[in-house]
């Protein structure tokens, strides 16, 4: 069985040219809510060619594309060579970094396997500031063969919702193919406590 979880699985796409998912721009509802924040140290997970990447940096944030596909970030180096020193080969779910004011979803969630929600969850609580946000593109849809594998949102908000509140929701109507007009624009603010304040009772 293949397994989204796998390196290979993604390294293997990537050197064949299948990559369904590749080729979305920044929109409309993303750049004016970046562009109306001051600037944040954004980190941009399972990030592919990382092409959300350029138009936050042109508004000026601070930004750190991760991915563990190194065939994928070949990619996004030869089409931005100027941030290339922004990339990084790295396991998302193995950084050791401070938190950021935001983590930047686009196509990660739905690219995991189902199993790994929990700890996606968990991740992008641990990589965010109190404060700050969890925003970008998330796919809902009732199915949960893929990827990308969807859920809907009250799936969302059990999974999250332990550590972030929903402040905007809106359905994407243009976007790639392979999303079929599932995608919305969310922004999900972080609670304000740290994680060893949770009540475990």
């Amino acid at each position: 069985m293949q397994d989204s979880s796998q390196q290979e699985f993604w390294e293997r796409r990537y050197r064949e040219g299948v990559m369904p998912w590749e080729g979305a721009e920044l929109l409309e509802p993303a750049r004016k809510f970046f562009s109306a924040q001051p600037r944040m140290r954004m980190l941009l997970p399972g990030c592919g060619s990382a092409s959300d990447m350029p138009p936050l940096l042109g508004m000026g944030h601070d930004v750190l594309a991760v991915d563990f596909c190194e065939s994928a970030l070949e990619l996004a180096r030869r089409q931005w060579p100027d941030a290339a020193g922004r990339l990084m080969l790295a396991d998302f779910f193995q950084l050791d970094l401070p938190a950021f004011d935001c983590v930047f979803e686009r196509a990660f969630l739905c690219a995991l396997p189902i199993s790994m929600r929990k700890e996606y969850a968990d991740g992008v609580a641990r990589m965010v500031k109190p404060g700050g946000v969890l925003a970008g593109v998330f796919f809902l849809a009732k199915t949960d063969r893929g990827p990308p594998f969807g859920m809907d949102i009250e799936q969302l908000e059990a999974l999250v919702g332990q550590w972030f509140f929903l402040e905007d929701k809106q359905l994407l109507p243009d976007g790639l193919h392979v999303f079929r007009g599932q995608e919305y624009w969310m922004v999900w603010r972080r609670r304000k406590f740290d994680l060893d304040q949770v009540s475990t009772a």
